[in-house]
């Protein structure tokens, strides 16, 4: 099992990125995946739920309205759509199966 992902960098308040997390060693079509973050100094958190289709999709109260999680099943890869990013959006992102696995994660600082 592997996951990579991407995308993360250096934003200004009200910016946006939009990360990657591809999946190997196994087979995301049917499987919830999940989008955590880790802000520094703090434990890490949930951020986003994805059903296996995509359809159905969670956040966390902190980051509705402004960031969109979507899947590309045939490319086993998730995506996380961030907008209007805020300092406190700083962190290191995740991507899980639902099991909990993990990769090396991706950085993302939101100067203000």
């Amino acid at each position: 099992v592997q996951l990579v992902e991407s995308g993360g960098g250096l934003v200004q308040t009200g910016g946006s990125l939009r990360l990657s997390c591809a999946a190997s060693g196994f087979t995301i079509g049917v499987i919830i995946m999940k989008w955590y973050r880790q802000p520094p100094g703090k434990e890490r958190e949930l951020v986003a739920s994805i059903s296996s289709t995509g359809e159905t999709v969670e956040y966390a109260d902190s980051v509705k309205g402004r960031f969109t999680a979507s899947r590309d099943n045939a490319k086993n890869t998730i995506y996380l759509q961030m907008n209007n990013l805020k300092p406190e959006d700083t962190a290191v992102y995740y991507c899980s199966p639902w099991w909990g696995a993990w990769g090396q994660g991706t950085q993302v600082t939101v100067s203000a």
